[in-house]
């Protein structure tokens, strides 16, 4: 079996639950030593974990709640203690809060929170991480759809956006040190943010079905193993759709 990520380690943001877990369950099982990131929930995060050691790879778990004061300093001192001097060859800015709320719902309490969580703490995530990760190392950002199809939360979508923009900007910097940096733009996924498809609800999945062209959720972590990998070596700045190609159009019967 090959590991081409044998002797990396990753920080997955996130990766206690729904997509975190399974990118940080795909890089572990390329050879990865991955760094599981949570802020409360650990139960999920021992779960992620021991899935990841009972498949035969490695990791370790960072407790951090992030969007709030000294977040940054309280995630890099933990996680510091784990990498033990070694170098953080791959960074995936996971974590984020969707919540479904209008703009007439939005108060300036809940806008700052949604920002500091989905937009401030992973800029200033990466610019902790830079001085720790060596040339030719890896920064994936996890965006979504909402960036280019309207939905009424309006706020989340905003703040996908500015991951994107973030992306092609760090790519443009940091090309130099041959660090690239990607963005992933999942579709519609199988995750506790989609509570309907999670709990099986069948006419929820045959909506998911119907506006896509493989006729299923989506799955992300191949994407990011495949752009941490040498393969993706030559790709940066880049927004990656991975969707099962959604909405593209109507199908014929």
């Amino acid at each position: 079996m090959q590991h081409p990520l044998r002797g990396k380690i990753a920080l997955v943001t996130g990766s206690s639950r729904g997509i975190g877990r399974a990118i940080a369950q795909r890089l572990a099982s390329d050879g990865a030593m991955v760094a599981i990131h949570y802020g409360g929930n650990e139960a999920a995060a021992s779960e992620t974990l021991k899935a990841i050691e009972q498949a035969g790879g490695q990791a370790f778990l960072v407790k951090a709640e992030l969007g709030v004061n000294g977040d940054v300093e309280a995630l890099f001192a933990k996680l510091e203690r784990g990498l033990a001097g070694r170098p953080l060859d791959i960074l995936v800015n996971n974590a984020a809060v969707a919540p479904q709320i209008a703009l007439d719902q939005t108060t300036p309490e809940e806008f700052d929170r949604i920002f500091a969580i989905n937009v401030r703490a992973p800029f200033f995530i990466i610019q902790r991480a830079l001085p720790l990760m060596p040339d030719g190392g890896r920064i994936i950002n996890i965006s979504s759809g909402v960036t280019w199809f309207a939905t009424p939360a309006v706020v989340y979508s905003m703040t996908k956006g500015a991951l994107n923009v973030l992306g092609r900007t760090l790519a443009n910097s940091l090309g130099s040190r041959n660090i690239t940096v990607n963005t992933i733009s999942p579709g519609i996924t199988d995750t506790d943010m989609n509570p309907s498809i999670r709990d099986r609800d069948t006419k929820a999945i045959e909506r998911v079905a119907g506006m896509t062209a493989l006729g299923r959720p989506a799955d992300i972590g191949d994407a990011v193993a495949f752009f941490a990998s040498d393969d993706a070596r030559w790709i940066t700045g880049q927004t990656l759709d991975v969707n099962g190609g959604l909405f593209l159009g109507p199908r014929e019967s």
